[in-house]
């Protein structure tokens, strides 16, 4: 079994979000694999098909990005699940818009989604995909800066990077997530 938690907050004012594309990943690998992610479970929509032959499941937590560590949690426990066998997705302020970077383990550098997710697991140490929205001009507000809307420019480049984050996805069925590293790590 695999399983994917991309990060964001709930409802139509945050769906275009920079906070959100670990959403927007999410829904990129639903639609390329005809999961629905409708199920309301673990204070989260939740989606499982079969992949390749593998079991996935894919969730979006509902508990506003704060609390995305209530939803691993309680997916892991009910499933007994692996915490090595997930992988989280979210917005990054420290990657350049565009680029993605895939760690392994780390602190929660200001994300407060990751934030919980380690307070909910006890540990620093479990697969994830940051992708890139860059660090706003000097003098912004980073809360208001996540929480804006990608400008039009930006918009037209997300499909290919929603792209490349649905394919490290993918690749990372099949293979280990340090080999999944060395694939889609750039630079």
């Amino acid at each position: 079994m695999k399983w994917f938690v991309g990060l964001g907050n709930p409802g139509t004012q945050y769906a275009k979000t920079r906070h959100n594309v670990g959403f927007m990943a999410i829904d990129e690998a639903a639609k390329a694999w005809g999961i629905s992610v409708t199920q309301a479970k673990f204070k989260a929509l939740v989606g499982e098909g079969n992949v390749r032959g593998e079991k996935v499941f894919l969730l979006k937590p509902m508990t506003y990005m704060n609390l995305s560590g209530e939803t691993v949690r309680a997916f892991l426990d009910f499933y007994k699940a692996d915490l090595e066998d997930g992988i989280v997705l979210y917005d990054d302020l420290d990657t350049p818009f565009g680029q993605l970077r895939l760690r392994m383990q780390g602190s929660p550098g200001g994300h407060n989604g990751i934030r919980s997710i380690i307070q909910h697991t006890n540990t620093q140490v479990f697969n994830r995909i940051r992708i890139g929205i860059s660090r706003p001009a000097p003098g912004h507000v980073i809360a208001d800066y996540v929480l804006s809307s990608f400008r039009k420019e930006e918009e037209k480049e997300l499909p290919p990077i929603l792209t490349s984050t649905f394919e490290a996805m993918e690749f990372s069925l099949a293979n280990a997530f340090d080999k999944t590293m060395a694939k889609f790590n750039k630079s």
